[in-house]
């Protein structure tokens, strides 16, 4: 069958590859077409253009990317009626999605449709939950909560399970990325994470090099390493030159996988990233900044008690929130202290960890697996 994925940012990018292996190994003779990053296109997708050009946020960026950004919506509807796929599968990012939605049921093409990572409505935007059913035929969630919050607005949904939970970051050992790169064994690794857009990477990222400088005043046995992805790599690396700090920057999933389960501690933005943290049981705090304006829409609008994942599954905070004028070098250090020190919340993470790994099923389920079978199920019964 044809499968048309469309992924708008990084971490769907990654969902998005394993949802292609896992089609595959249902349908031998899958062929894939649509939108993805570096991820999917390794797993033979050829991207229709490049996702650097969706990957913003905040009012103040999207603002002047509004033109380029409904371009790729029409030239990607165009791309959905040249190839007429059996199934549409979008993936995070729903508000760059559903305008594609919406422009395919005008078209009335016959094509199922499907969206992959539910909108959060349990934080905001409640009436998306009132409203999906009119823009896709099936919803698949990562959480076990979060059917309950569509399937009585007619939008059948299914929980696969979050794929964090069968990455490869699990089966990697910590000795072979220390090999790789020549760290010494007594060496600690501190991973800096500054996110996947280059806003973030410009609020964050100076920070988390000043938080830097400090911690190598005061140790003499740290690694720092920087994880990066294509849509920001050229500026991570920019400014690490420009600070002068001697720091081991590394791409790709491997890369990646390998040094979250060497590190020691890590300072990362808010999001996916730290729900893989929390998997491999990686002490960290988690950071994030916005522009005045955005932050008075979210304070007005997003009622949740906590931001980070794993905090919001269990319903307490383990995982410290450094938020706008809380995320400076002088708070982020007193956190990377304790886990360097395995003091107080080094064990109150550990134990955290081990619960929200539970919550999400590892080891009871392949997530990708799930999806795939959903979604073919799906084009089964049109």
């Amino acid at each position: 069958m044809k499968y048309y994925l469309i992924a708008g940012e990084p971490s769907g990018d990654a969902l998005g590859a394993k949802l292609m292996e896992a089609l595959r190994r249902k349908d031998k003779k899958a062929r894939f077409f649509g939108v993805g990053g570096d991820n999917m296109q390794a797993e033979g997708l050829n991207s229709l253009f490049d996702i650097k050009d969706l990957a913003v946020m905040g009012l103040a960026e999207v603002i002047p990317s509004i033109p380029k950004v409904l371009r790729r919506i029409r030239e990607t509807v165009a791309d959905i009626i040249k190839q007429q796929p059996d199934v549409v599968v979008t993936i995070d990012s729903w508000s760059f999605c559903v305008r594609i939605h919406k422009k395919l049921r005008k078209l009335k093409l016959g094509i199922p449709q499907v969206h992959y990572v539910a909108p959060q409505v349990w934080a905001w935007k409640k009436k998306r939950a009132y409203t999906m059913h009119k823009y896709i035929d099936h919803l698949l969630t990562l959480f076990p909560q979060e059917p309950k919050y569509f399937t009585p607005h007619n939008l059948e949904a299914t929980f696969v399970g979050h794929p964090v939970i069968e990455s490869d970051i699990v089966s990697q050992k910590e000795s072979d990325f220390k090999k790789r790169h020549h760290v010494s064994a007594n060496k600690k690794i501190i991973l800096i994470l500054p996110g996947s857009r280059k806003n973030e990477v410009e609020r964050l990222l100076p920070d988390f090099l000043d938080t830097a400088k400090i911690l190598q005043s005061k140790h003499d046995d740290l690694q720092f390493v920087v994880p990066t992805v294509s849509t920001v790599a050229a500026s991570v690396k920019q400014k690490i030159e420009e600070s002068g700090l001697q720091m081991l920057v590394v791409e790709g999933a491997e890369e990646r996988h390998g040094a979250f389960k060497a590190a020691d501690a890590a300072m990362a933005a808010s999001g996916t990233v730290a729900l893989e943290l929390a998997i491999v049981g990686v002490p960290h705090i988690i950071a994030y900044k916005v522009p005045k304006l955005t932050e008075w829409v979210a304070r007005h609008f997003i009622h949740i008690q906590f931001v980070n994942l794993s905090n919001i599954l269990l319903g307490r905070e383990i995982v410290p929130e450094l938020l706008q004028n809380d995320c400076n070098p002088e708070n982020i250090v007193f956190y990377m202290e304790q886990f360097l020190q395995h003091n107080g919340i080094y064990a109150k993470q550990n134990e955290g960890f081990a619960k929200v790994r539970k919550i999400l099923g590892m080891g009871e389920q392949t997530p990708s697996d799930n999806a795939a079978k959903t979604i073919i199920d799906v084009i089964k019964k049109r």
